[in-house]
C-alpha cells in the first residue's frame, strides 16, 4: 500500500501542483479538480512509484484539466516510462519542460539522475545531453536507457 502526498496552491494565472510518493490504487484524485484553470504546473520529481490502477486513475484525473495548458517538471523515469507507453497519460494539452534521465558507471558501480530541461537539454528538434556527466568521484557516466525508446515521447504531437 502506498501514500500520495499532494500540495496544491493557486497562483494568480496557474494551479501548481505538487506530487511525492506512490500513485496506486489508493489515491484519491476526486479532492484535487483541475477544471477551470487557464493553467496547470505539476512538479514530480518525488514520485517513486506508479501501478496500473494508479495509471487509470491519473488519466481520469487529468482529463479534468480540460483545456487547460498542463506543464510537467522534474518527471522522474517512472513517469517518463508511463509517457512512453500509455494514450493519455500526457494530456493533448500537456507538456514535458523538465525530466530526469538515468546514467551509470559500470565500473565504479555508480548512478545519477540527471536533469534534462526544456531549451537547454532538449526542445522540439530533439536531444542535446551534457557532454559530459560524471559521478562523484569524476568517472565518466553514460545514459542508461535506450534513446529511441526513452525520448520517444518528445515526438508526440
Amino acid at each position: 500500500m502506498g501514500k500520495l502526498d499532494v500540495k496544491i496552491e493557486k497562483a494568480a494565472d496557474k494551479l501548481v501542483v505538487q506530487m511525492a510518493g506512490t500513485i496506486d490504487e489508493d489515491v484519491d484524485f476526486s479532492q484535487f479538480n483541475l477544471a477551470g484553470n487557464p493553467a496547470v504546473e505539476v512538479e514530480l520529481s518525488n514520485i517513486k512509484s506508479i501501478n496500473s490502477c494508479g495509471i487509470r486513475e491519473w488519466i481520469k484525473w487529468i482529463g479534468t484539466a480540460g483545456s487547460a495548458a498542463v506543464t510537467f517538471n522534474n518527471c522522474p523515469k517512472v513517469i517518463v516510462d508511463q509517457i512512453n507507453m500509455v494514450d493519455g497519460f500526457l494530456p493533448a494539452t500537456g507538456r514535458v519542460q523538465s525530466f530526469f534521465v538515468p546514467y551509470y558507471n559500470d565500473d565504479a558501480g555508480s548512478e545519477k539522475n540527471v536533469l534534462f530541461r526544456y531549451g537547454t537539454e532538449f526542445s522540439d528538434g530533439g536531444v542535446t545531453p551534457p557532454a559530459a556527466v560524471k559521478d562523484d568521484d569524476g568517472n565518466e557516466m553514460e545514459m542508461d536507457v535506450i534513446e529511441s525508446k526513452y525520448f520517444k515521447f518528445l515526438n508526440k504531437k
